[in-house]
């Protein structure tokens, strides 16, 4: 069966990861001529841990304000690629739903292209897999990216 998608969401968080996933959602996206979303979900408690208490908002403006340079960078590379159609994208809240299930729905989304990990084990193993729980739960289907690096370091 010759699967066509309409619309590919990558969600992207900095790490190693983000190279290799881009790269495999830009392929799927020219492969398709299709529109292709990146994402990237900020985490705020996260932040409230790490420095004890209320983050404020000049803190939370200039971190959004830095990712939203380093996704525009991205949107530039899809679209210097081939991709017809780019769009980038902020949200706020728990990545797992908002990967699996609350973008998709809003985005009409038909493939996430996601890293198999951008965790270290003992994360993962504290807080669980974002990609683990988005295989799990998603709305659409699921491309699992394993960088080569990440691939050798599994075995």
């Amino acid at each position: 069966m010759n699967q066509q998608y309409q619309n590919i969401l990558a969600p992207v968080d900095g790490s190693k990861a983000t190279d290799p996933v881009l790269e495999k959602a830009i392929e799927v996206a020219k492969l398709n001529n299709t529109h292709l979303d990146i994402l990237n979900v900020l985490e705020v408690n996260q932040f409230s841990d790490t420095y004890g208490g209320a983050v404020s908002g000049d803190v939370i403006y200039k971190l959004s304000e830095d990712v939203q340079s380093r996704l525009a960078e991205l949107k530039q590379k899809a679209l210097d690629a081939g991709v017809p159609s780019v769009d980038i994208h902020v949200r706020f809240g728990n990545p797992k739903p908002v990967i699996a299930r609350e973008f998709p729905a809003d985005h009409n989304t038909q493939l996430i292209v996601i890293g198999s990990t951008g965790l270290t084990a003992v994360e993962r193993l504290m807080i669980g897999s974002v990609t683990n729980y988005v295989s799990r739960s998603a709305v659409c289907d699921v491309l699992i990216v394993k960088p080569a690096a990440l691939a050798k370091l599994d075995k």
